[in-house]
């Protein structure tokens, strides 16, 4: 049973434990059975204001047996995170709790030079809140983000929450924050220190977008508090659970396939991209050998707006190799989750589509991208360098071989 085959169990609170200010059903008895068996817990909320020990004192009021340690809120995990970068200064925007959890870390909270500006919200944030932040960050300060929810609901219906502030800040500010909250990996390996989670830990949750995707990222099994499984666009989703239960007495009667790290990342978008089999004319096709990667691969590259695939390849083409070149035919369309995902230094991911295209060269002056290419030179197809990524002899052969049709 699952109950046996983890050490740690990670719960969300609302929807897997209560819901409103009462118990889910069995959520008590499971909850406390697990304790008895020496298992660690800890219990995980995105919402960034309240403090843990609030959290713990409102779980031990439903009779869940709770300690301040074992609870991880948002702001909890993005002061650790501050403390961990060496943080001794930082404003905060947000909730008195939120004010708490820094201060309790050794950090200052101040708005005079602040290395750090840890972005949450509760009732009160206004738009000097806002204001406020988007200086700090200006004048050099790190962007951290509580979490990313934008709403969070309410018998009312929904209103903003920290995400739809930290967004307003990231607009206004013009940079990028880190992210601390679910489905951030950074939250779950926070609050794995001091545990064997990384081995044997596993989520529970009720929302897929957020605790499975969170859990797969930090590579930890995933299972959802559902009346019945979600469909899955690809079979390949992060945020597929590894099992669903119907409730947390579930743990103690079934069991779950553990999760496994693929060989990709999750990618945060997926765009089009274009790739060139260039020749010049006596069987040998174009290759460059990456700056980043060092490795020999063909000229590729993005589709901007208002761009055509056959407009982007040539201009990839000037910008990288000086070279002007015809665009002959479309050759293949190629997308793999392993060879064309891409994690950038910002710590964005995206997974391209790539159409890759015959070409010839009819002018220009061959001359490497530096920023782009260590060397650039033409390769005969029957013997290209043993360097080359893995995905390109593919698009040589088929570019090759005629298959593919004319663009028009």
């Amino acid at each position: 049973m699952i109950a046996d085959q983890f050490e740690t169990f990670l719960f969300d609170l609302d929807g897997v434990i209560y819901l409103g200010n009462e118990a889910l059903p069995d959520a008590v008895n499971s909850v406390n059975r697990l304790h008895e068996q020496d298992k660690q817990i800890r219990f995980f909320t995105n919402d960034p204001r309240p403090t843990r020990d609030a959290v713990a004192s409102r779980l031990r009021a439903l009779g869940i047996e709770a300690d301040e340690e074992e609870i991880v809120t948002a702001a909890w995990a993005a002061a650790a995170h501050l403390r961990q970068e060496g943080i001794t200064k930082a404003a905060a925007v947000g909730s008195e709790g939120l004010r708490t959890e820094i201060r309790q870390q050794g950090i200052t909270v101040t708005d005079e030079s602040p290395e750090a500006v840890v972005v949450g919200a509760d009732e009160q944030t206004s738009y000097t809140d806002i204001r406020r932040a988007t200086r700090h960050i200006d004048d050099g300060a790190r962007f951290i983000g509580t979490n990313p929810d934008g709403a969070f609901p309410t018998p009312n219906g929904p209103v903003p929450g920290a995400g739809a502030i930290v967004r307003a800040v990231e607009t206004a500010a013009r940079t990028s924050p880190t992210v601390v909250g679910k489905p951030e990996p950074l939250m779950f390996e926070v609050a794995l220190e001091g545990t064997s989670g990384d081995q044997d830990g596993v989520v529970i949750g009720d929302n897929p977008a957020t605790d499975i995707l969170g859990a797969h990222r930090a590579g930890l099994t995933g299972i959802l508090v559902a009346d019945e499984a979600p469909t899955a666009a690809s079979r390949r989703d992060f945020t597929h659970p590894d099992a669903v239960i119907q409730s947390l007495a579930d743990l103690f009667s079934h069991t779950v396939t553990s999760w496994t790290d693929p060989q990709y990342s999750w990618p945060e978008d997926i765009r089009p991209g274009v790739g060139a089999v260039a020749s010049n004319g006596s069987g040998e096709v174009l290759l460059l050998k990456r700056a980043d990667k060092e490795q020999w691969a063909l000229p590729t590259g993005t589709v901007e707006r208002g761009e055509s695939v056959e407009e982007a390849i040539s201009r990839e083409m000037r910008e990288e190799t000086g070279l002007h070149i015809t665009v002959e035919r479309l050759t293949g369309v190629y997308s793999h989750p392993e060879q064309q995902v891409f994690s950038y230094p910002s710590g964005e991911t995206v997974h391209f589509v790539t159409n890759c295209f015959l070409c010839s060269v009819d002018g220009g002056t061959l001359e490497a991208d530096q920023d782009e290419a260590l060397e650039v030179g033409f390769f005969d197809t029957d013997r290209l360098p043993s360097q080359i990524l893995s995905m390109h002899p593919r698009w040589i052969a088929d570019a090759v071989e005629g298959t593919g049709v004319s663009v028009r």
